[in-house]
């Protein structure tokens, strides 16, 4: 499975938001409803909280694929 990158800004994003910013998610309602459901892991432990912080270097993987985030002003 590759790995893609997504380019946060200032130094952190909520589960939530990342998985619109990284097309994990086609919506908020998508995005709530992987969570809620389990389907979410980072780092390979699975997430529950659609406002967990996530900071760069984070690897988020929904459905098969995966995002490692990386810092955008770095």
């Amino acid at each position: 499975m590759a790995t893609e990158e997504c380019e946060i800004r200032d130094g952190s994003i909520r589960l939530g938001q990342l998985l619109k910013l990284a097309s994990l998610a086609e919506d908020g309602v998508q995005a709530k409803e992987f969570i809620e459901n389990g389907l979410v892991s980072v780092d390979g432990q699975i997430e529950t909280r659609r406002g967990a912080q996530l900071r760069a270097g984070a690897l988020v993987s929904v459905n098969g694929r995966s995002v490692r985030l990386v810092d955008a002003s770095a």
